[in-house]
């Protein structure tokens, strides 16, 4: 935590000395603007909207203590839906749906207004992962086959340290099926092509297929192809499906090519279209120092500047965004592609603070706050830098806003967004917002909120992990919920997933905004995503998220088979999903479960808690893949976090286990983490001193406290026992 010595006064206000630093030496020659105005515009922000903030957040607490009230005084009573939402509506929770505002956004990027395709979130405190994300706007699809499990291990096709042909040759099968699908030949498959070529003609060029036996085909759709690239570039042909492009690589002197089909070397798959570059939920931020990290990596991005330099398999290795890729058209001009996705940022909620800036009586501002401040005249860079095509091509800038609660913190948010567009002279509306629609009281009036912003809303999603950590706090009192997977099986998860798609389209989001879906948890398990997740385009979701580069690539193929804009045609006609299933607290008689499946389910939350909060705690990693209790590595972030401790916390309040029950399966998980972790080297073991492990006593604390905590966030508490940490480690 920032001592009061390090700190500079500038005007009303006391700014960190690392903050202020980064700001005047390293942000505003970056943009070319008066220092002086900066400050003096920071300072009216704060001033004008912190009163405002902290008013949504007491209205905030007023619900949730009203909320608390009527079922505390009905506990034990049989449940009365009618009279529930009648409640609900009479203390301004729940507003009338009066209509479904269309958005009017303008200047938005195709990669998020027409291009449905793969979605990263990566922390941008963490600078190759930050690069990685950004680059992995391409991938490769033999790589992302062979080296994951979508190709099996049997019949002699198990990976090694060397190159195994049998595996190379099932990866070559697989593409040329996908190939097959996605942009067909006419008459014949590609595993029948002995050459791919041209044939120039007086309109252009046109692609062109050989057999052996000297035939020609064509492309069903002659329109999907759409550039290609000579022999010193690296020869390849370019094709367009679904918005979506795809090379073939050619390359008769590669290894794989060599041996392949019509020598393809590779098939190259655009992949992750666009990228968040997260602030919040992965990341581990809780000081001044913390954010100039963050800051000055979106800085780099944006500039077109970040790298990273890391070790791997004892050479030092430097990772660089990717340069465009250039093509000549069919037409005979230049085709010039971004190599890098789109990126958005995340910005905290409103609801945390940060002393990277001290106001009034030495109080921290709002982290929200500044967030849009300095990541806005951050992206401004990005219309300066040389060598890359701009971030965005009409001169946007991207906000994803999370933690949102109903429309009037939504109106909130563009009212600071305005200020902030005023402050570093940009064009009103040049900000846009996504809203993530995480928050109960946000679902249940979503067409109010996404009216409250609709000359910039650009995103709305789902997430099954923050959702339903709010559901189970907002109805904390009403009585026990049921265990975690259960909740996933009723009625009122399917309806929130449908209803976020159906009030999106009906608010005219398909063709200017992104409806997305959540992250798939399992890094490792490449089939089953790949046998799950094209539901998510199915379901009218132009865009879901992955937790890889190589993920991307794979989840690509299923924005191939789906036509997104297609389905969301037609769904605009399905009839609206069930307000009142989503009203309805997944409840149950946890009571009645058997001991074991009790024990069992504690077990399973303790471990992922622990399993998070060591890493977030004593190293400071906001997103990992951590084992969970069966050792499947699973993504992580504050939003696993969240619903686990809210769980335990409600079991612990109406009493389904006990307070000293929940401690000895903390203790006997704290020994599996520890066990788990032994080839860490910078891990420090819990179950060598609980009483003075702050990892463990913050993992405690959460599901202790998690019923007293603000809407059952997470981030009070971690910070805290961060900050603690931070100062053991000075020390």
């Amino acid at each position: 935590m920032t001592t009061q010595e390090e700190f500079r006064v500038v005007g009303g206000l006391k700014v960190a000395a690392v903050f202020y630093d980064f700001v005047e030496s390293e942000l505003l020659p970056a943009i070319g603007f008066d220092a002086d105005v900066f400050w003096r515009g920071v300072e009216e922000i704060v001033t004008d909207l912190t009163p405002v903030n902290t008013e949504l957040l007491k209205i905030r607490d007023d619900l949730q203590a009203k909320i608390d009230h009527w079922h505390r005084e009905r506990a034990g009573q049989e449940w009365r839906h009618d009279e529930y939402v009648e409640f609900l509506t009479e203390i301004g929770y729940l507003q009338a749906i009066e209509s479904f505002p269309e958005i009017e956004t303008d200047g938005v990027d195709a990669e998020i207004a027409d291009i449905a395709g793969p979605q990263l979130v990566v922390p941008v405190s963490n600078a190759r992962f930050a690069i990685n994300a950004a680059n992995a706007r391409w991938g490769s699809l033999y790589d992302a086959l062979y080296g994951t499990d979508v190709i099996g291990n049997e019949n002699g096709q198990e990976p090694g340290a060397e190159y195994n042909p049998g595996r190379g040759a099932a990866v070559i099968r697989y593409a040329t099926a996908f190939l097959d699908r996605v942009i067909p030949l006419d008459g014949i498959s590609h595993g029948d092509v002995n050459v791919y070529g041209l044939d120039h003609t007086d309109d252009g060029v046109r692609f062109v297929a050989s057999q052996a036996s000297g035939n020609t085909h064509g492309l069903k759709d002659p329109q999907q192809f759409v550039g290609y690239c000579n022999k010193q570039q690296g020869c390849g042909y370019l094709f367009r499906n679904h918005g979506l492009h795809l090379e073939l690589r050619i390359d008769p002197e590669h290894a794989i090519g060599k041996d392949a089909t019509a020598n393809v070397a590779d098939v190259i798959l655009e992949s992750a279209v666009t990228t968040i570059q997260d602030c919040e939920d992965s990341v581990a931020a809780v000081d001044a120092e913390d954010k100039v990290a963050v800051y000055r990596n979106w800085l780099g991005l944006m500039q077109g500047d970040l790298k990273a330099t890391f070790n791997k398999g004892g050479r030092e290795s430097t990772r660089l965004l990717e340069t465009d890729r250039v093509y000549t058209a069919t037409d005979g001009g230049e085709l010039v592609l971004s190599g890098r996705s789109l990126l958005l940022v995340r910005n905290v909620g409103h609801l945390m603070a940060t002393d990277a800036i001290l106001h009034g009586d030495d109080q921290e501002v709002f982290e929200g706050l500044l967030d849009a401040i300095v990541t806005t005249a951050c992206a401004m860079t990005d219309r300066l830098r040389d060598g890359y095509r701009p971030n965005s091509s009409s001169g946007s800038i991207y906000i994803v806003k999370p933690k949102m609660h109903g429309p009037y913190e939504v109106a909130f948010t563009d009212m600071l967004f305005a200020r902030v567009e005023q402050l570093l002279e940009l064009q009103p509306h040049t900000i846009k917002v996504g809203i993530m629609d995480e928050e109960r009281r946000t679902t249940a009036n979503l067409p109010a909120c996404i009216g409250a912003a609709k000359k910039r809303v650009v995103f709305i999603n789902t997430g099954f992990l923050d959702r339903t950590g709010d559901e189970i706090h907002t109805s904390m009192l009403a009585g026990p919920v049921l265990p975690k997977e259960t909740i996933k099986q009723q009625p009122w998860i399917s309806a929130y997933e449908d209803w976020n798609v159906d009030v999106g389209i009906r608010c005219g989001l398909p063709g200017r905004a992104q409806i997305g879906k959540g992250m798939w948890p399992k890094p490792d398990e490449m089939r089953q995503m790949m046998d799950v997740k094209q539901a998510h385009p199915e379901a009218g979701a132009n865009c879901a998220w992955v937790p890889s580069p190589t993920a991307a690539t794979l989840h690509a193929m299923h924005y191939h088979a789906v036509d997104v804009r297609r389905v969301q045609k037609q769904l605009a006609a399905r009839k609206l999903a069930n307000l009142e299933d989503i009203l309805t607290p997944p409840l149950g008689e946890a009571t009645a479960l058997a001991a074991e499946d009790i024990q069992n389910e504690l077990n399973n939350n303790a471990q992922g808690i622990l399993g998070y909060v060591v890493r977030w705690i004593d190293q400071g990693v906001g997103c990992s893949k951590v084992p969970d209790i069966d050792d499947v590595g699973l993504m992580e972030d504050r939003a696993t976090l969240r619903i686990s401790s809210q769980h335990m916390a409600n079991w612990l309040l109406h009493e389904v286990v006990t307070e000293q029950q929940i401690l000895e399966t903390f203790r006997r998980m704290a020994e599996v983490v520890d066990k788990q972790n032994e080839g860490d080297p910078s891990y420090e073991r819990m179950s060598d001193d609980f009483d003075n492990s702050i990892a463990f006593q913050a993992a405690c604390a959460l599901v202790l406290e998690g019923s007293e905590q603000p809407n059952g966030y997470t981030e009070p508490l971690l910070h805290q026992y961060r900050r603690r940490k931070k100062v053991e480690l000075k020390h």
